[in-house]
């Protein structure tokens, strides 16, 4: 095969995989001008599924190119002006609200899509102005939507599909009432689409609620880039626990530390029992308000606070560059849960250490998660000093 020909058929290669992402000219134009070449994972299972109208619930985390899995189908459907929404996004937080409208409008840029992004803990002004504009995407947290919807700024008459997105969280934090009252104000017939990290019963019981027939997608969980983080284990006796953790936060490269706690009620006893000891320590996890959320996770990226205790579902709004220190104060429940906690380090490049706690009862079940995870595990000791 000559040079000339096989340049061509490697051209042609990324003409059909970019075609896949977006099938309208415009909707190419602005994944090209993103420097995207060809689909992920989840991105090729999603959007034919959606293309073709099923409903779709699909297993995929932060960082697998799952919200241009929805946006990318639902903006091909976009035609003419904007007047009352036709596609309804519902969130857990402000971050995530910013970011998933932030990226349908990227994508949609040569499309003239008008997208709204409507939140808490802001006045209501700007946000009932853009509805009353016309918009034809809302990107919402589910008691804003709710508040718009009172106040008669939000109009859901229109919308044929639904997205839920990070449902898990969503669920974690309390949420469900408030999208069933929400699932009950848009037309019966729509397209819903639900995409979750993780599958516990809550979000079972959510798309057995809220889908009918769906199909299901999945990819697999990320792996952890070994190159990057330095995974270690501590021996360490429950009763020494908090001595072992702030003796790892006394290091000199221990400025940004996330540790990671299986239950809120402990996460809020370990951040009390720091801060009583002198440490700028904050808590995260689902029962926290949102406003209070945004102030802990704006101080951890300005390194006001240090260390984040957080629940493993409150982590997945946590995208920090920097993070030195990942500490897994609670064992981890699976491989998968393992695997996200120390994602948060040894990011873009970045190295990062991973530390895990194991008590004198917990031989078993480290060999277990060590056997699963595959991970090459260094052991650290540490002396504790009376």
């Amino acid at each position: 095969m000559g040079e000339g020909q096989g340049q061509e058929e490697r051209r042609i290669g990324r003409a059909r995989r970019l075609t896949l992402l977006g099938s309208h000219p415009d909707i190419d134009r602005a994944v090209k001008t993103l420097g995207w070449v060809e689909p992920t994972a989840i991105q090729s299972q999603v959007i034919p599924l959606l293309r073709k109208g099923h409903d779709v619930v699909a297993q995929a985390q932060t960082g697998t190119g799952k919200t241009a899995a929805f946006a990318i189908p639902l903006l091909e459907r976009v035609a003419g002006p904007a007047r009352r929404p036709f596609v309804l996004a519902i969130v857990p937080t402000r971050e995530l609200c910013l970011q998933v409208a932030g990226d349908f409008a990227a994508l949609g840029k040569f499309r003239r899509v008008r997208v709204a992004a409507v939140y808490g803990g802001i006045g209501y002004g700007a946000q009932e102005r853009d509805l009353r504009i016309g918009v034809h995407i809302v990107v919402g947290t589910p008691g804003r939507l709710l508040d718009l919807v009172e106040r008669r700024t939000l109009d859901l008459g229109g919308i044929d599909t639904l997205i839920l997105d990070e449902a898990d969280r969503l669920l974690d934090m309390g949420f469900i009432n408030d999208i069933k009252r929400i699932v009950a104000k848009i037309p019966a017939k729509h397209q819903t689409a639900l995409f979750s990290a993780t599958f516990t019963r809550e979000v079972e019981a959510a798309v057995k609620a809220l889908t009918r027939d769906p199909v299901k997608a999945s990819v697999k969980p990320e792996q952890p880039t070994i190159d990057t983080i330095d995974q270690t284990f501590m021996e360490v006796r429950h009763v020494d626990k908090l001595r072992a953790l702030r003796a790892v936060l006394a290091r000199e490269d221990a400025s940004r530390v996330l540790v990671f706690r299986r239950t809120k009620r402990g996460v809020d006893k370990l951040a009390r029992d720091l801060v009583k000891l002198g440490h700028d320590a904050g808590a995260l996890h689902g029962d926290i308000p949102q406003q209070k959320r945004e102030r802990v996770l704006e101080g951890f990226k300005r390194g006001t606070v240090s260390p984040l205790i957080a629940t493993n579902l409150a982590s997945r709004g946590i995208h920090v560059e920097g993070i030195d220190h990942v500490i897994n104060f609670d064992l981890p429940e699976d491989p998968e849960t393992y695997v996200h906690r120390v994602g948060r380090t040894g990011r873009a490049g970045e190295t990062g250490k991973a530390l895990t706690f194991v008590t004198e009862t917990q031989g078993d079940e480290f060999r277990e998660l060590k056997r699963k995870a595959r991970v090459p595990f260094r052991q650290e000791r540490l002396a504790l000093h009376a």
